[in-house]
């Protein structure tokens, strides 16, 4: 077969193969903490509005600070600005992992570690996905953003089932302390490459002509102003489902910590199947129209697993949630980096972020509020509605994303 058919043809790419496998260990300590940080929480507080106010606070640094990074991203050494993110955040699951351990932990601490981790993501996320052009090239982006999606994704079954099983047995403490040992692969793997050095920046233009400048290109091109418009409306009305897992494990479908961990890897199953096969079949379909069926689809599967009070039934529901959430995720992502001018890419994907995850804390704390008045499962149908019909009318208006590849 050849390889750029092969859904893991990037991996050909030394520096990139190194980066992934790194970044695939890391992750599933990610996702380790992020089930156990929801069931803290939720133990601490016994409240879905607490559930959603951490939330909030883990996004909010996102939302106010990725758009000005961007600029800073735009002319900064990514590499080395990567690895001193990754290593920060290695300090803030440490201190998280004293906390709970020592039993000192409270809500406002859990609140405020989230908004120190938001505070790096917001450089972290756009100095990321600008860096992965750095090590494959234009070629072979589509699949190296693919890759990245699936190993997200995949670790999201394996990382959730591992926690699921870890706080029912053992404690959450130990959740926070294996994503804190998970840094040491990704710093060591991005220690490891080797890179041609780094261009100097260009004469250096004044910060806000530079933000300008990037939201220009936005704004004049319908394509890209389309898809992140709907990215927007998932993050604000769509993604926010996904934090009230730990309510709807508890108090709809009674099945406790153990079944959150399934319900979490379910929805990573339908995820890492949507995202390795946009990586073998990029070359054959054009992702503009797979966005066009994902967007709203990803709300309509919303709104049948609210609907939903048996756990098998639920769990396929889920799957197909994970499916058309990274569908259109990684093929807009793909999508808006090949459309983008390489000297804008910083700006463009910092301004994606903050819609992607820095919107997130604003639907998160509204469906926290709402969930603790009529209850989750009402809270989402609305959020899922909302999803569908916004992403569906604005590519509706906007034909031309249905022909982009």
């Amino acid at each position: 077969m050849p390889a750029r058919l092969s859904p893991f043809a990037a991996l050909h790419h030394r520096n990139f193969r190194i980066f992934w496998t790194g970044q695939t260990v890391s992750l599933i300590g990610t996702w380790m903490q992020s089930l156990a940080l929801g069931w803290l929480v939720l133990q601490l507080t016994d409240s879905a509005l607490w559930v959603g106010l951490v939330s909030f606070a883990g996004s909010l640094s996102v939302l106010l600070f990725t758009l000005p990074a961007g600029v800073y991203v735009d002319r900064a050494d990514k590499h080395r600005l990567v690895m001193r993110c990754q290593a920060l955040l290695a300090v803030q699951a440490a201190v998280l992992t004293v906390l709970t351990a020592t039993g000192w932990v409270r809500p406002a601490h859990v609140a405020l570690l989230a908004m120190a981790a938001g505070l790096i993501n917001s450089v972290e996320i756009p100095a990321r996905q600008s860096f992965i052009v750095e090590l494959v090239g234009r070629d072979d982006l589509t699949n190296a953003i693919a890759l990245n999606s699936s190993s997200f994704n995949a670790t999201r079954i394996v990382g959730p089932a591992i926690a699921g099983l870890l706080v029912a047995h053992v404690g959450l403490a130990v959740c926070f302390a294996v994503n804190t040992l998970s840094y040491v692969a990704v710093l060591g793997g991005l220690y490891r490459l080797r890179l041609a050095p780094a261009a100097p920046a260009g004469a250096a233009a004044h910060a806000m002509e530079r933000f300008r400048e990037g939201m220009r290109f936005v704004r004049g091109d319908r394509r890209v102003r389309a898809l992140v418009l709907c990215t927007a409306f998932l993050s604000l009305f769509g993604f926010p489902v996904i934090v009230l897992l730990p309510v709807f494990a508890r108090d709809v479908l009674h099945v406790g910590a153990d079944g959150l961990g399934v319900m979490s890897a379910c929805l990573g199953i339908g995820a890492v199947s949507a995202a390795l096969g946009l990586a073998a079949l990029a070359p054959r379909v054009r992702r503009g129209r797979l966005v066009s069926l994902a967007a709203p689809s990803f709300g309509l599967a919303i709104i049948a697993f609210t609907a939903m009070r048996w756990l098998p039934g639920a769990l396929v529901c889920l799957g197909l949630v994970g499916f058309a959430m990274v569908l259109n995720n990684a093929a807009t992502n793909t999508l808006l980096q090949g459309l983008v001018p390489d000297g804008l890419r910083g700006r463009v994907m910092s301004l994606w972020t903050t819609v992607f995850v820095g919107f997130a804390p604003l639907g998160a704390l509204a469906m926290g509020w709402l969930a603790g008045r009529t209850g989750a499962p009402a809270a989402a149908a609305l959020g899922g509605g909302l999803a569908a019909l916004a992403t569906g009318w604005t590519l509706l208006r906007t034909p031309e994303v249905r022909s982009l590849r």
